[in-house]
């Protein structure tokens, strides 16, 4: 294609407007050699160090090509590169999710740095974005003080967001944007996923609350913040203010406000884990009453709802419907049925996707162990582990031993149990352990449950339910002494143990319950009825 091109255009027929010719051909172009045929036709003009060509180059290779190895070739083959060249390649590799890039970005910032070219106040938020440990985010904090760039608005708010991504850097970002003369929407959303994203929602909602303007981003940052946290209802109740909002600007959906696909899918989240079927089914119809696209993203998310809400027809119904299934919706299926302990269901999921020539990966090997434990199908379970790693090459991770000692453990297999743990090539977490606990509890093996609670209360000593359970071990073995040990110790360290909670979804609504627990409004009424069932149950029992 170049090459008929440049045959027509001879030394004495060169068109005047070689912008256009190099702008024509780029857009034409879809493979390297092309830009290999471009670069040697401008080297043959003179213009292989031209920085404005060179750029058009840079960006091609990057863009479309998304060859990056190539891109750093040609810059590195430009003897005085401008600041418009180094912000070209810094952004590439500050945008690519490649391994170690981050490093190459930094250190072509510091090559920049060592030459005379000063940096502008569009590099630095590429530079911070790479930034992936906070004493890197300070350097560039301090190099920002020094070239004057710091009250820059776009500065400001990509430190706020560097410095909330870092480990211990919240701090440093809820002081910059203390500090900050203009927030806008942006650092906002920053400040509260920094804070959601280490667990602390009360301080990420108290931030969202401040916000004068909200978009899309924003309410997607903290209703997908709750639900990571397990703030269920708190997502759900944002997701009803988002919908309002929106409904109530100007009659109907303004642009800022009305929800997308990721809200959606967060929001499906929720009721999944909140076991809110009705909101979920009305979530379902208002995907297709507002013309949203059913992807693999909304529709997988739709299965892993209903899965967790009991209707396996619907979660299948929708899996049916996906027209191109990857190897996620095949996972949320095989889920879902071994969540219920179908394990029928799930292995016939599992055979179907390989029948497809979709290969499975270690989520799907967790699905199926799963299914078999709640099947008692061992002898099966245990060739799904093997075959997950003979055929596929699978390195099994700690959630397949868990899986695995569970299944053995139920059935009362302790010894192959014991051989496992001791196999691993990692040291057995609080869910192999735990695992083992439960079926030693099942079988009566009260010395083999000693064993595994004294393990458990190693991996977290203020976890009073360890202690507690190693108590009732004690009180069954009749060492009444090691029972006083235990309750003692648990007093002197004032361990807790997680109260027991349960919730019930009335009016489309969830309510908590924990043990113990007098906050509800209602807790009068609650335990009056509940006070008047135990007497009628004592008195059915005493006619009985």
């Amino acid at each position: 294609m170049l090459q008929n091109q440049t045959r027509y255009q001879t030394h004495t027929q060169m068109k005047p407007n070689l912008n256009e010719f190099v702008t024509t051909i780029l857009n034409k172009s879809n493979h390297i050699n092309h830009l290999k045929q471009l670069q040697s036709h401008l080297t043959t003009l003179g213009h292989s160090q031209t920085h404005f060509y060179v750029f058009k180059l840079i960006r091609f290779c990057t863009l479309k090509l998304s060859n990056l190895p190539y891109a750093h070739q040609i810059f590195n083959h430009i003897h005085s590169p401008n600041i418009y060249l180094f912000t070209a390649i810094i952004t590439a590799y500050s945008s690519s999710q490649q391994k170690n890039n981050h490093l190459l970005t930094f250190s072509l910032f510091k090559k920049m740095l060592n030459t005379s070219i000063a940096p502008n106040h569009f590099i630095y938020p590429h530079v911070l974005k790479s930034s992936k440990e906070r004493f890197l985010v300070g350097c560039v904090h301090s190099q920002i003080v020094k070239t004057g760039f710091l009250y820059y608005p776009v500065v400001q708010t990509s430190l706020v967001d560097s410095y909330s991504k870092v480990l211990r850097g919240l701090g440093d970002a809820q002081k910059m944007f203390d500090e900050m003369s203009v927030r806008n929407v942006v650092s906002f959303t920053a400040l509260v996923s920094g804070y959601l994203r280490v667990g602390d929602v009360g301080s990420g909602l108290k931030v969202f609350d401040e916000m004068v303007e909200r978009d899309v981003p924003a309410w997607n940052a903290v209703i997908s913040g709750c639900t990571q946290n397990g703030f269920f209802s708190e997502g759900i109740r944002l997701f009803r203010e988002m919908i309002f909002v929106a409904a109530a600007c100007e009659g109907g959906f303004c642009k800022g406000n009305k929800p997308n696909q990721v809200t959606v899918v967060c929001a499906l989240s929720a009721c999944g884990h909140a076991s809110m079927l009705q909101l979920g089914k009305w979530i379902h119809g208002y995907v297709y009453r507002h013309g949203f696209v059913v992807d693999s993203f909304v529709s997988n998310a739709l299965v892993d709802m209903y899965g967790k809400c009991g209707c396996l027809e619907l979660a299948r119904k929708v899996f049916n419907m996906d027209q191109c299934k990857g190897l996620t919706s095949w996972n949320s299926m095989i889920n879902c049925y071994a969540l219920h302990g179908k394990c029928e269901g799930a292995i016939a999921v599992f055979e179907q996707m390989v029948g497809w020539g979709v290969r499975p990966d270690e989520v799907t090997f967790i699905g199926l162990l799963n299914a078999c434990t709640h099947g008692g199908l061992v002898e099966q379970g245990c060739g799904y582990f093997n075959m997950m790693i003979s055929e596929y090459k699978i390195e099994p991770r700690i959630e397949h031993y868990g899986c695995l000692i569970d299944l053995l453990g139920r059935a009362g297999r302790f010894d192959e149990a014991m051989d496992v743990v001791k196999g691993m090539n990692m040291e057995p977490d609080e869910v192999v352990w735990g695992s083992l606990l439960n079926g030693c509890k099942v079988h009566g093996r009260n010395d083999l449950a000693e064993f595994a609670a004294k393990k458990l209360i190693e991996i977290d000593p203020q976890n009073g339910g360890y202690g507690i359970m190693l108590a009732n071990i004690y009180g069954e073995l009749g060492k009444w002494d090691e029972v006083r040990n235990v309750w003692c110790k648990l007093k002197q360290q004032k361990s807790y143990k997680v109260p027991g909670c349960s919730w019930i979804e009335v009016d489309d609504q969830v309510h908590q319950f924990y043990s113990l627990d007098q906050s509800n409004p209602k807790t009068e009424e609650l335990y009056s009825v509940l006070e008047s069932l135990i007497g009628y149950r004592s008195e059915v029992m005493v006619e009985m």
